[in-house]
């Protein structure tokens, strides 16, 4: 005996080591590492054609991601050196792990939006200590493959919370845009109570200038329509001039603030002022901070974000997926990868004092349109943005707040997505009461409540749909008397278990006698055993009113896991064909 088991525990072992080894081999095999860093894939047949149109691409990003990083320090209420620092470690990381050629890693106006309510309540330390949480919450999630998860966020949920975020970063900058003095306020409500508080204040230069910037927005945008970058002379640099349009318009306010300081001595527009130069200290991310005197360690941060550090995680998660299926050109998304690729860039960013990152729709759209070819492009980017960092923060001093809400103003217009609810009225107005709804909620409480509460409703009709399954009822009349099909659905989950027999019984006890319920199961492919077990025990309650049952075209297995529950009404499943003849023909002949 002790031999028997002493044996059995040696091929056990031996199994385990099996095991073991053959994960380690497939863990650290040559395909395995390719898919986790991807560079290894497309560096060997790297080139100088690559290389050339990667720096075209990376510069041309990068006359973007300069004045829209500062803009969205601004959103999230941080300086206006944060925005770039959050912009530099993307591009590097994303270099080593990221899978799709197109994407731009950085700050967002949505991410940016949410940050700001923590910044603005406590410290500028949030902002690095969110980036920092959130980076390992997406990497967690990307290495447990969830990624799924965010395919439980519909269409009309996501629609609402992107015109909510760009309503509320819109109505927040308002107060800029005209001039005024005072808070612009965490939430759309507040935001547009400060603005009409703070009217009075109204600067008509600022306003002119503000209005103008995103009237010259709009036009470059107009002007760049068509054309592309292997045009003629004319239709490329319309193209080139549409592309660096936020460039084109902060250059424009930083020569009339500057002209306006030199030629009167003051500063009559208000413009962002010193910015820190230089690289970002590399540091650990603050996990303590000061707020009003007191002292917050890491257990109070973590209290005081609270929902945050899930939602703006697959917020930014939602982000990047979203955008890579957007320019994937058909092939499949590493969705998992990309995840661990992100979760990095936030992670490593966060020790380069960089506010939460994931990837941007605008730029990455730019980054395509300029004929980027692999993620290489996004060291040039980088490299722009330590230029900036080093060499023109003096000038980036008489950017104007106004130049600077006029072009986040204007990237809000093109956020929203107007068509979806004329075409919800028309084809579905329950999804349009998700969109609504998601809407409201994110603009009364928050956005971080609005996606939940948007994710909540879809869940509950979701469920309430499972548990209430259309079921289609046809009576038919012949020589031999009435048969009445109840046709099942192709699945039938435990909570519908109960509608059913209500279903049924509600069937038999308006059916005349003689009558033949017929379950046809011909779809049927996926049931529950509370289910089965409902339908097995109906049998005995319908009978009873002298209505016999029958179940049609059931699955083999389905069918078994009935006759399991209760052997003794095996004969009550019959196969035919699924025509409305076969039907009554064999369900007549089983019964006469």
């Amino acid at each position: 005996m002790t031999v028997t088991n002493s044996g059995s525990a040696e091929t056990r072992s031996r199994t385990i080591q099996k095991s073991v080894k053959k994960s380690c081999k497939n863990v650290c095999s040559v395909k395995s590492v390719k898919s986790l860093v991807p560079i290894t894939t497309w560096l060997p047949k790297y080139n100088i054609t690559l290389l050339i149109q990667d720096i075209i691409a990376g510069i041309t990003v990068g006359l973007t991601a300069i004045p829209q990083g500062i803009a969205y320090a601004i959103v999230a209420g941080l300086p206006p050196e944060y925005g770039l620092y959050s912009g530099l470690m993307g591009g590097f990381v994303y270099l080593f792990f990221g899978s799709c050629k197109d994407i731009t890693i950085g700050p967002t106006a949505i991410l940016a939006a949410m940050t700001a309510k923590y910044v603005s309540g406590y410290s500028y330390d949030y902002a690095v200590f969110v980036a920092f949480l959130s980076g390992w919450v997406v990497l967690a999630m990307g290495v447990m493959n969830l990624g799924f998860l965010v395919e439980f966020i519909s269409i009309p949920v996501i629609s609402g919370f992107t015109t909510a975020a760009a309503l509320q970063i819109a109505s927040a900058q308002l107060i800029s845009l005209f001039g005024m003095k005072g808070a612009s306020g965490n939430y759309f409500s507040e935001s547009m109570i400060n603005f009409f508080k703070s009217i009075t204040t109204f600067n008509i230069r600022d306003s002119i200038l503000g209005v103008v910037t995103i009237l010259i927005l709009m036009a470059l945008k107009r002007i760049g329509e068509g054309c592309s970058r292997t045009d003629g002379v004319v239709k490329q640099l319309r193209w080139l001039l549409s592309l660096a349009r936020n460039a084109v318009v902060v250059i424009i306010g930083i020569i009339i603030a500057y002209i306006l300081k030199v030629t009167t001595g003051e500063e009559p527009l208000r413009i962002i002022g010193e910015i820190g130069s230089g690289l970002p200290t590399i540091q650990p991310p603050p996990f303590s901070t000061v707020v009003g005197n007191e002292t917050q360690n890491f257990t109070d941060m973590l209290q005081t974000i609270g929902a945050g550090s899930i939602i703006l995680p697959l917020v930014s998660i939602l982000e990047l997926i979203a955008i890579a299926k957007a320019f994937a050109g058909g092939v499949e998304v590493n969705a998992t990868q990309e995840m661990i690729a992100l979760g990095l860039c936030n992670i490593i960013g966060s020790f380069a004092l960089s506010m939460p990152v994931t990837g941007s729709f605008t730029r990455t759209a730019l980054n395509n349109a300029s004929g980027v070819q692999t993620p290489a492009g996004g060291i040039f980017t980088g490299i722009l943005i330590l230029l900036a960092l080093s060499l023109l923060t003096s000038t980036f001093y008489y950017i104007p707040r106004a130049s600077l809400a006029g072009l986040i103003i204007t990237a809000m217009f093109y956020m929203i997505d107007y068509k979806i609810f004329a075409r919800l009225w028309r084809t579905s107005k329950k999804e349009l009461i998700y969109l609504i709804a998601t809407i409201c909620v994110c603009l009364l409480l928050g956005l971080e409540y609005g996606i939940i509460a948007g994710v909540v409703l879809d869940a509950l009709v979701l469920l309430f749909t499972s548990a209430r399954p259309s079921l289609d009822v046809n009576t038919i009349s012949s020589a031999k008397g009435n048969v009445i099909v109840i046709r099942l659905p192709e699945c039938l989950p435990y909570c519908a278990a109960d509608h059913l027999r209500r279903k049924i019984l509600k069937v038999s006890f308006k059916a005349k006698s003689d009558t033949l319920i017929v379950m046809d199961g011909v779809i049927l492919r996926k049931m529950d055993t509370t289910v089965a077990s409902n339908l097995m025990s109906v049998i005995k309650d319908v009978e009873k009113t002298n209505i016999k049952i029958l179940f049609l075209n059931f699955h083999v297995s389905i069918k078994e896991m009935c006759n399991v529950i209760n052997p003794k009404y095996r004969n009550k499943f019959v196969t035919s064909g699924s025509s409305i003849e076969d039907i009554v023909e064999v369900t007549v002949k089983v019964t006469v």
